[in-house]
């Protein structure tokens, strides 16, 4: 600690709209935790909306916290009980530790432990800050050559890798990803490493269609404001010939979700990831006659291993897949 900054500026939201930068205590680790230099911090759709709102659904801000999930660092100093990580030693976080050994962790499904630490979350501090202590059992040994910002992309990749589980995706699916936003591109990317044979994506935007495009899709389904989810679905089968076995909805959107439906292959699956308004109005009969199960996704779970695997491979019909995995996540800053 002799050769640290004095201080560990560290950017905390007070309420909505009030966001300031403050000096606050190095901390101490406990026995099981590390102390962490950050390096690299991604700013989450997340940050941003308790910035501009002051919430998530039942995740209301109360008091001061530290934004901030999405990171990489450096080991300053370790507990006295962690053995299997050293001073120097460069990590990626993974942002959510459970509290206490419930079903849920017990059955590996520990993301939806409801008492689940998580950066970033109220009431929880995050880690867009210089100096931050963390559960060393939850921070992972990055390769030589996976970079500090790579390192930090593990968290939303993560998010992909889940979704690509819940969904079942295996050696020669076919995949509909709706949204080709940052996380609808991870679910792309972790679906063709997976062994999707053709995946579709579908946005409003044409340059992220384009991204996606230079990330692996197979077809491009352009999106009009206006467009109906019948249609669409329709469009989806007609690019791939057949229905697809997944569909993967990153959008959150009413209307995406209807088409989510309407487009899988009766016995496929739908995977909502996006999140939007609490109550929205499906297809639910449509599903129901047609056996295509609808299964949530709420972040991840066990999966940094396996994202750091990601980062340091090229995968199946990939050049680069680290140039390409820190293309479609752009925003992103240093600490």
């Amino acid at each position: 600690l002799s050769v640290m900054a004095q201080d560990n500026l560290s950017l905390v939201l007070h309420a909505k709209g009030d966001l300031r930068l403050e000096n606050r205590p190095i901390p101490e680790p406990g026995p099981n935790e590390v102390l962490l230099q950050m390096h690299s911090v991604g700013i989450c759709g997340s940050d941003v909306h308790y910035w501009q709102n002051g919430r998530i659904g039942d995740f209301v801000l109360k008091k001061p916290m530290v934004l901030g999930h999405e990171a990489s660092g450096r080991v300053a100093k370790v507990g006295s009980e962690v053995k299997h990580l050293k001073v120097g030693d460069r990590v990626a976080i993974e942002p959510g530790v459970p509290r206490e050994m419930d079903e849920f962790f017990k059955t590996g499904r520990y993301n939806l432990s409801p008492t689940i630490f998580f950066c970033a979350t109220p009431p929880d501090d995050g880690n867009l800050c210089r100096y931050y202590t963390h559960s060393a059992n939850f921070c992972y040994k990055l390769p030589d050559n996976v970079t500090f910002e790579e390192g930090a992309l593990i968290e939303p990749l993560s998010v992909g890798i889940h979704a690509c589980r819940r969904a079942g995706v295996t050696l020669g699916s076919t995949v509909f990803v709706c949204g080709a936003g940052p996380i609808g591109l991870v679910c792309l990317l972790a679906a063709k490493a997976m062994g999707a044979s053709q995946v579709v994506i579908s946005d409003l935007s044409e340059e992220r269609l384009l991204m996606a495009k230079e990330l692996g899709a197979d077809f491009l389904l352009t999106v009009k404001r206006g467009d109906g989810a019948q249609q669409l679905a329709k469009s989806v089968e007609e690019m791939l010939g057949t229905q697809p076995h997944i569909t993967i909805e990153c959008t959150g959107v009413e209307s995406c979700i209807q088409t989510a439906i309407y487009a899988t292959r009766s016995g496929g699956v739908v995977v909502l990831v996006g999140l939007g308004s609490e109550l929205a109005t499906v297809p639910l009969i449509n599903a129901a006659v047609r056996e295509v199960d609808i299964r949530g996704v709420f972040r991840y779970c066990n999966t940094t291993f396996v994202g750091s695997a990601f980062t340091n491979v090229n995968t199946r019909g990939h050049k680069n897949f680290k140039v390409e995995l820190m293309s479609i996540v752009p925003e992103r800053t240093m600490c």
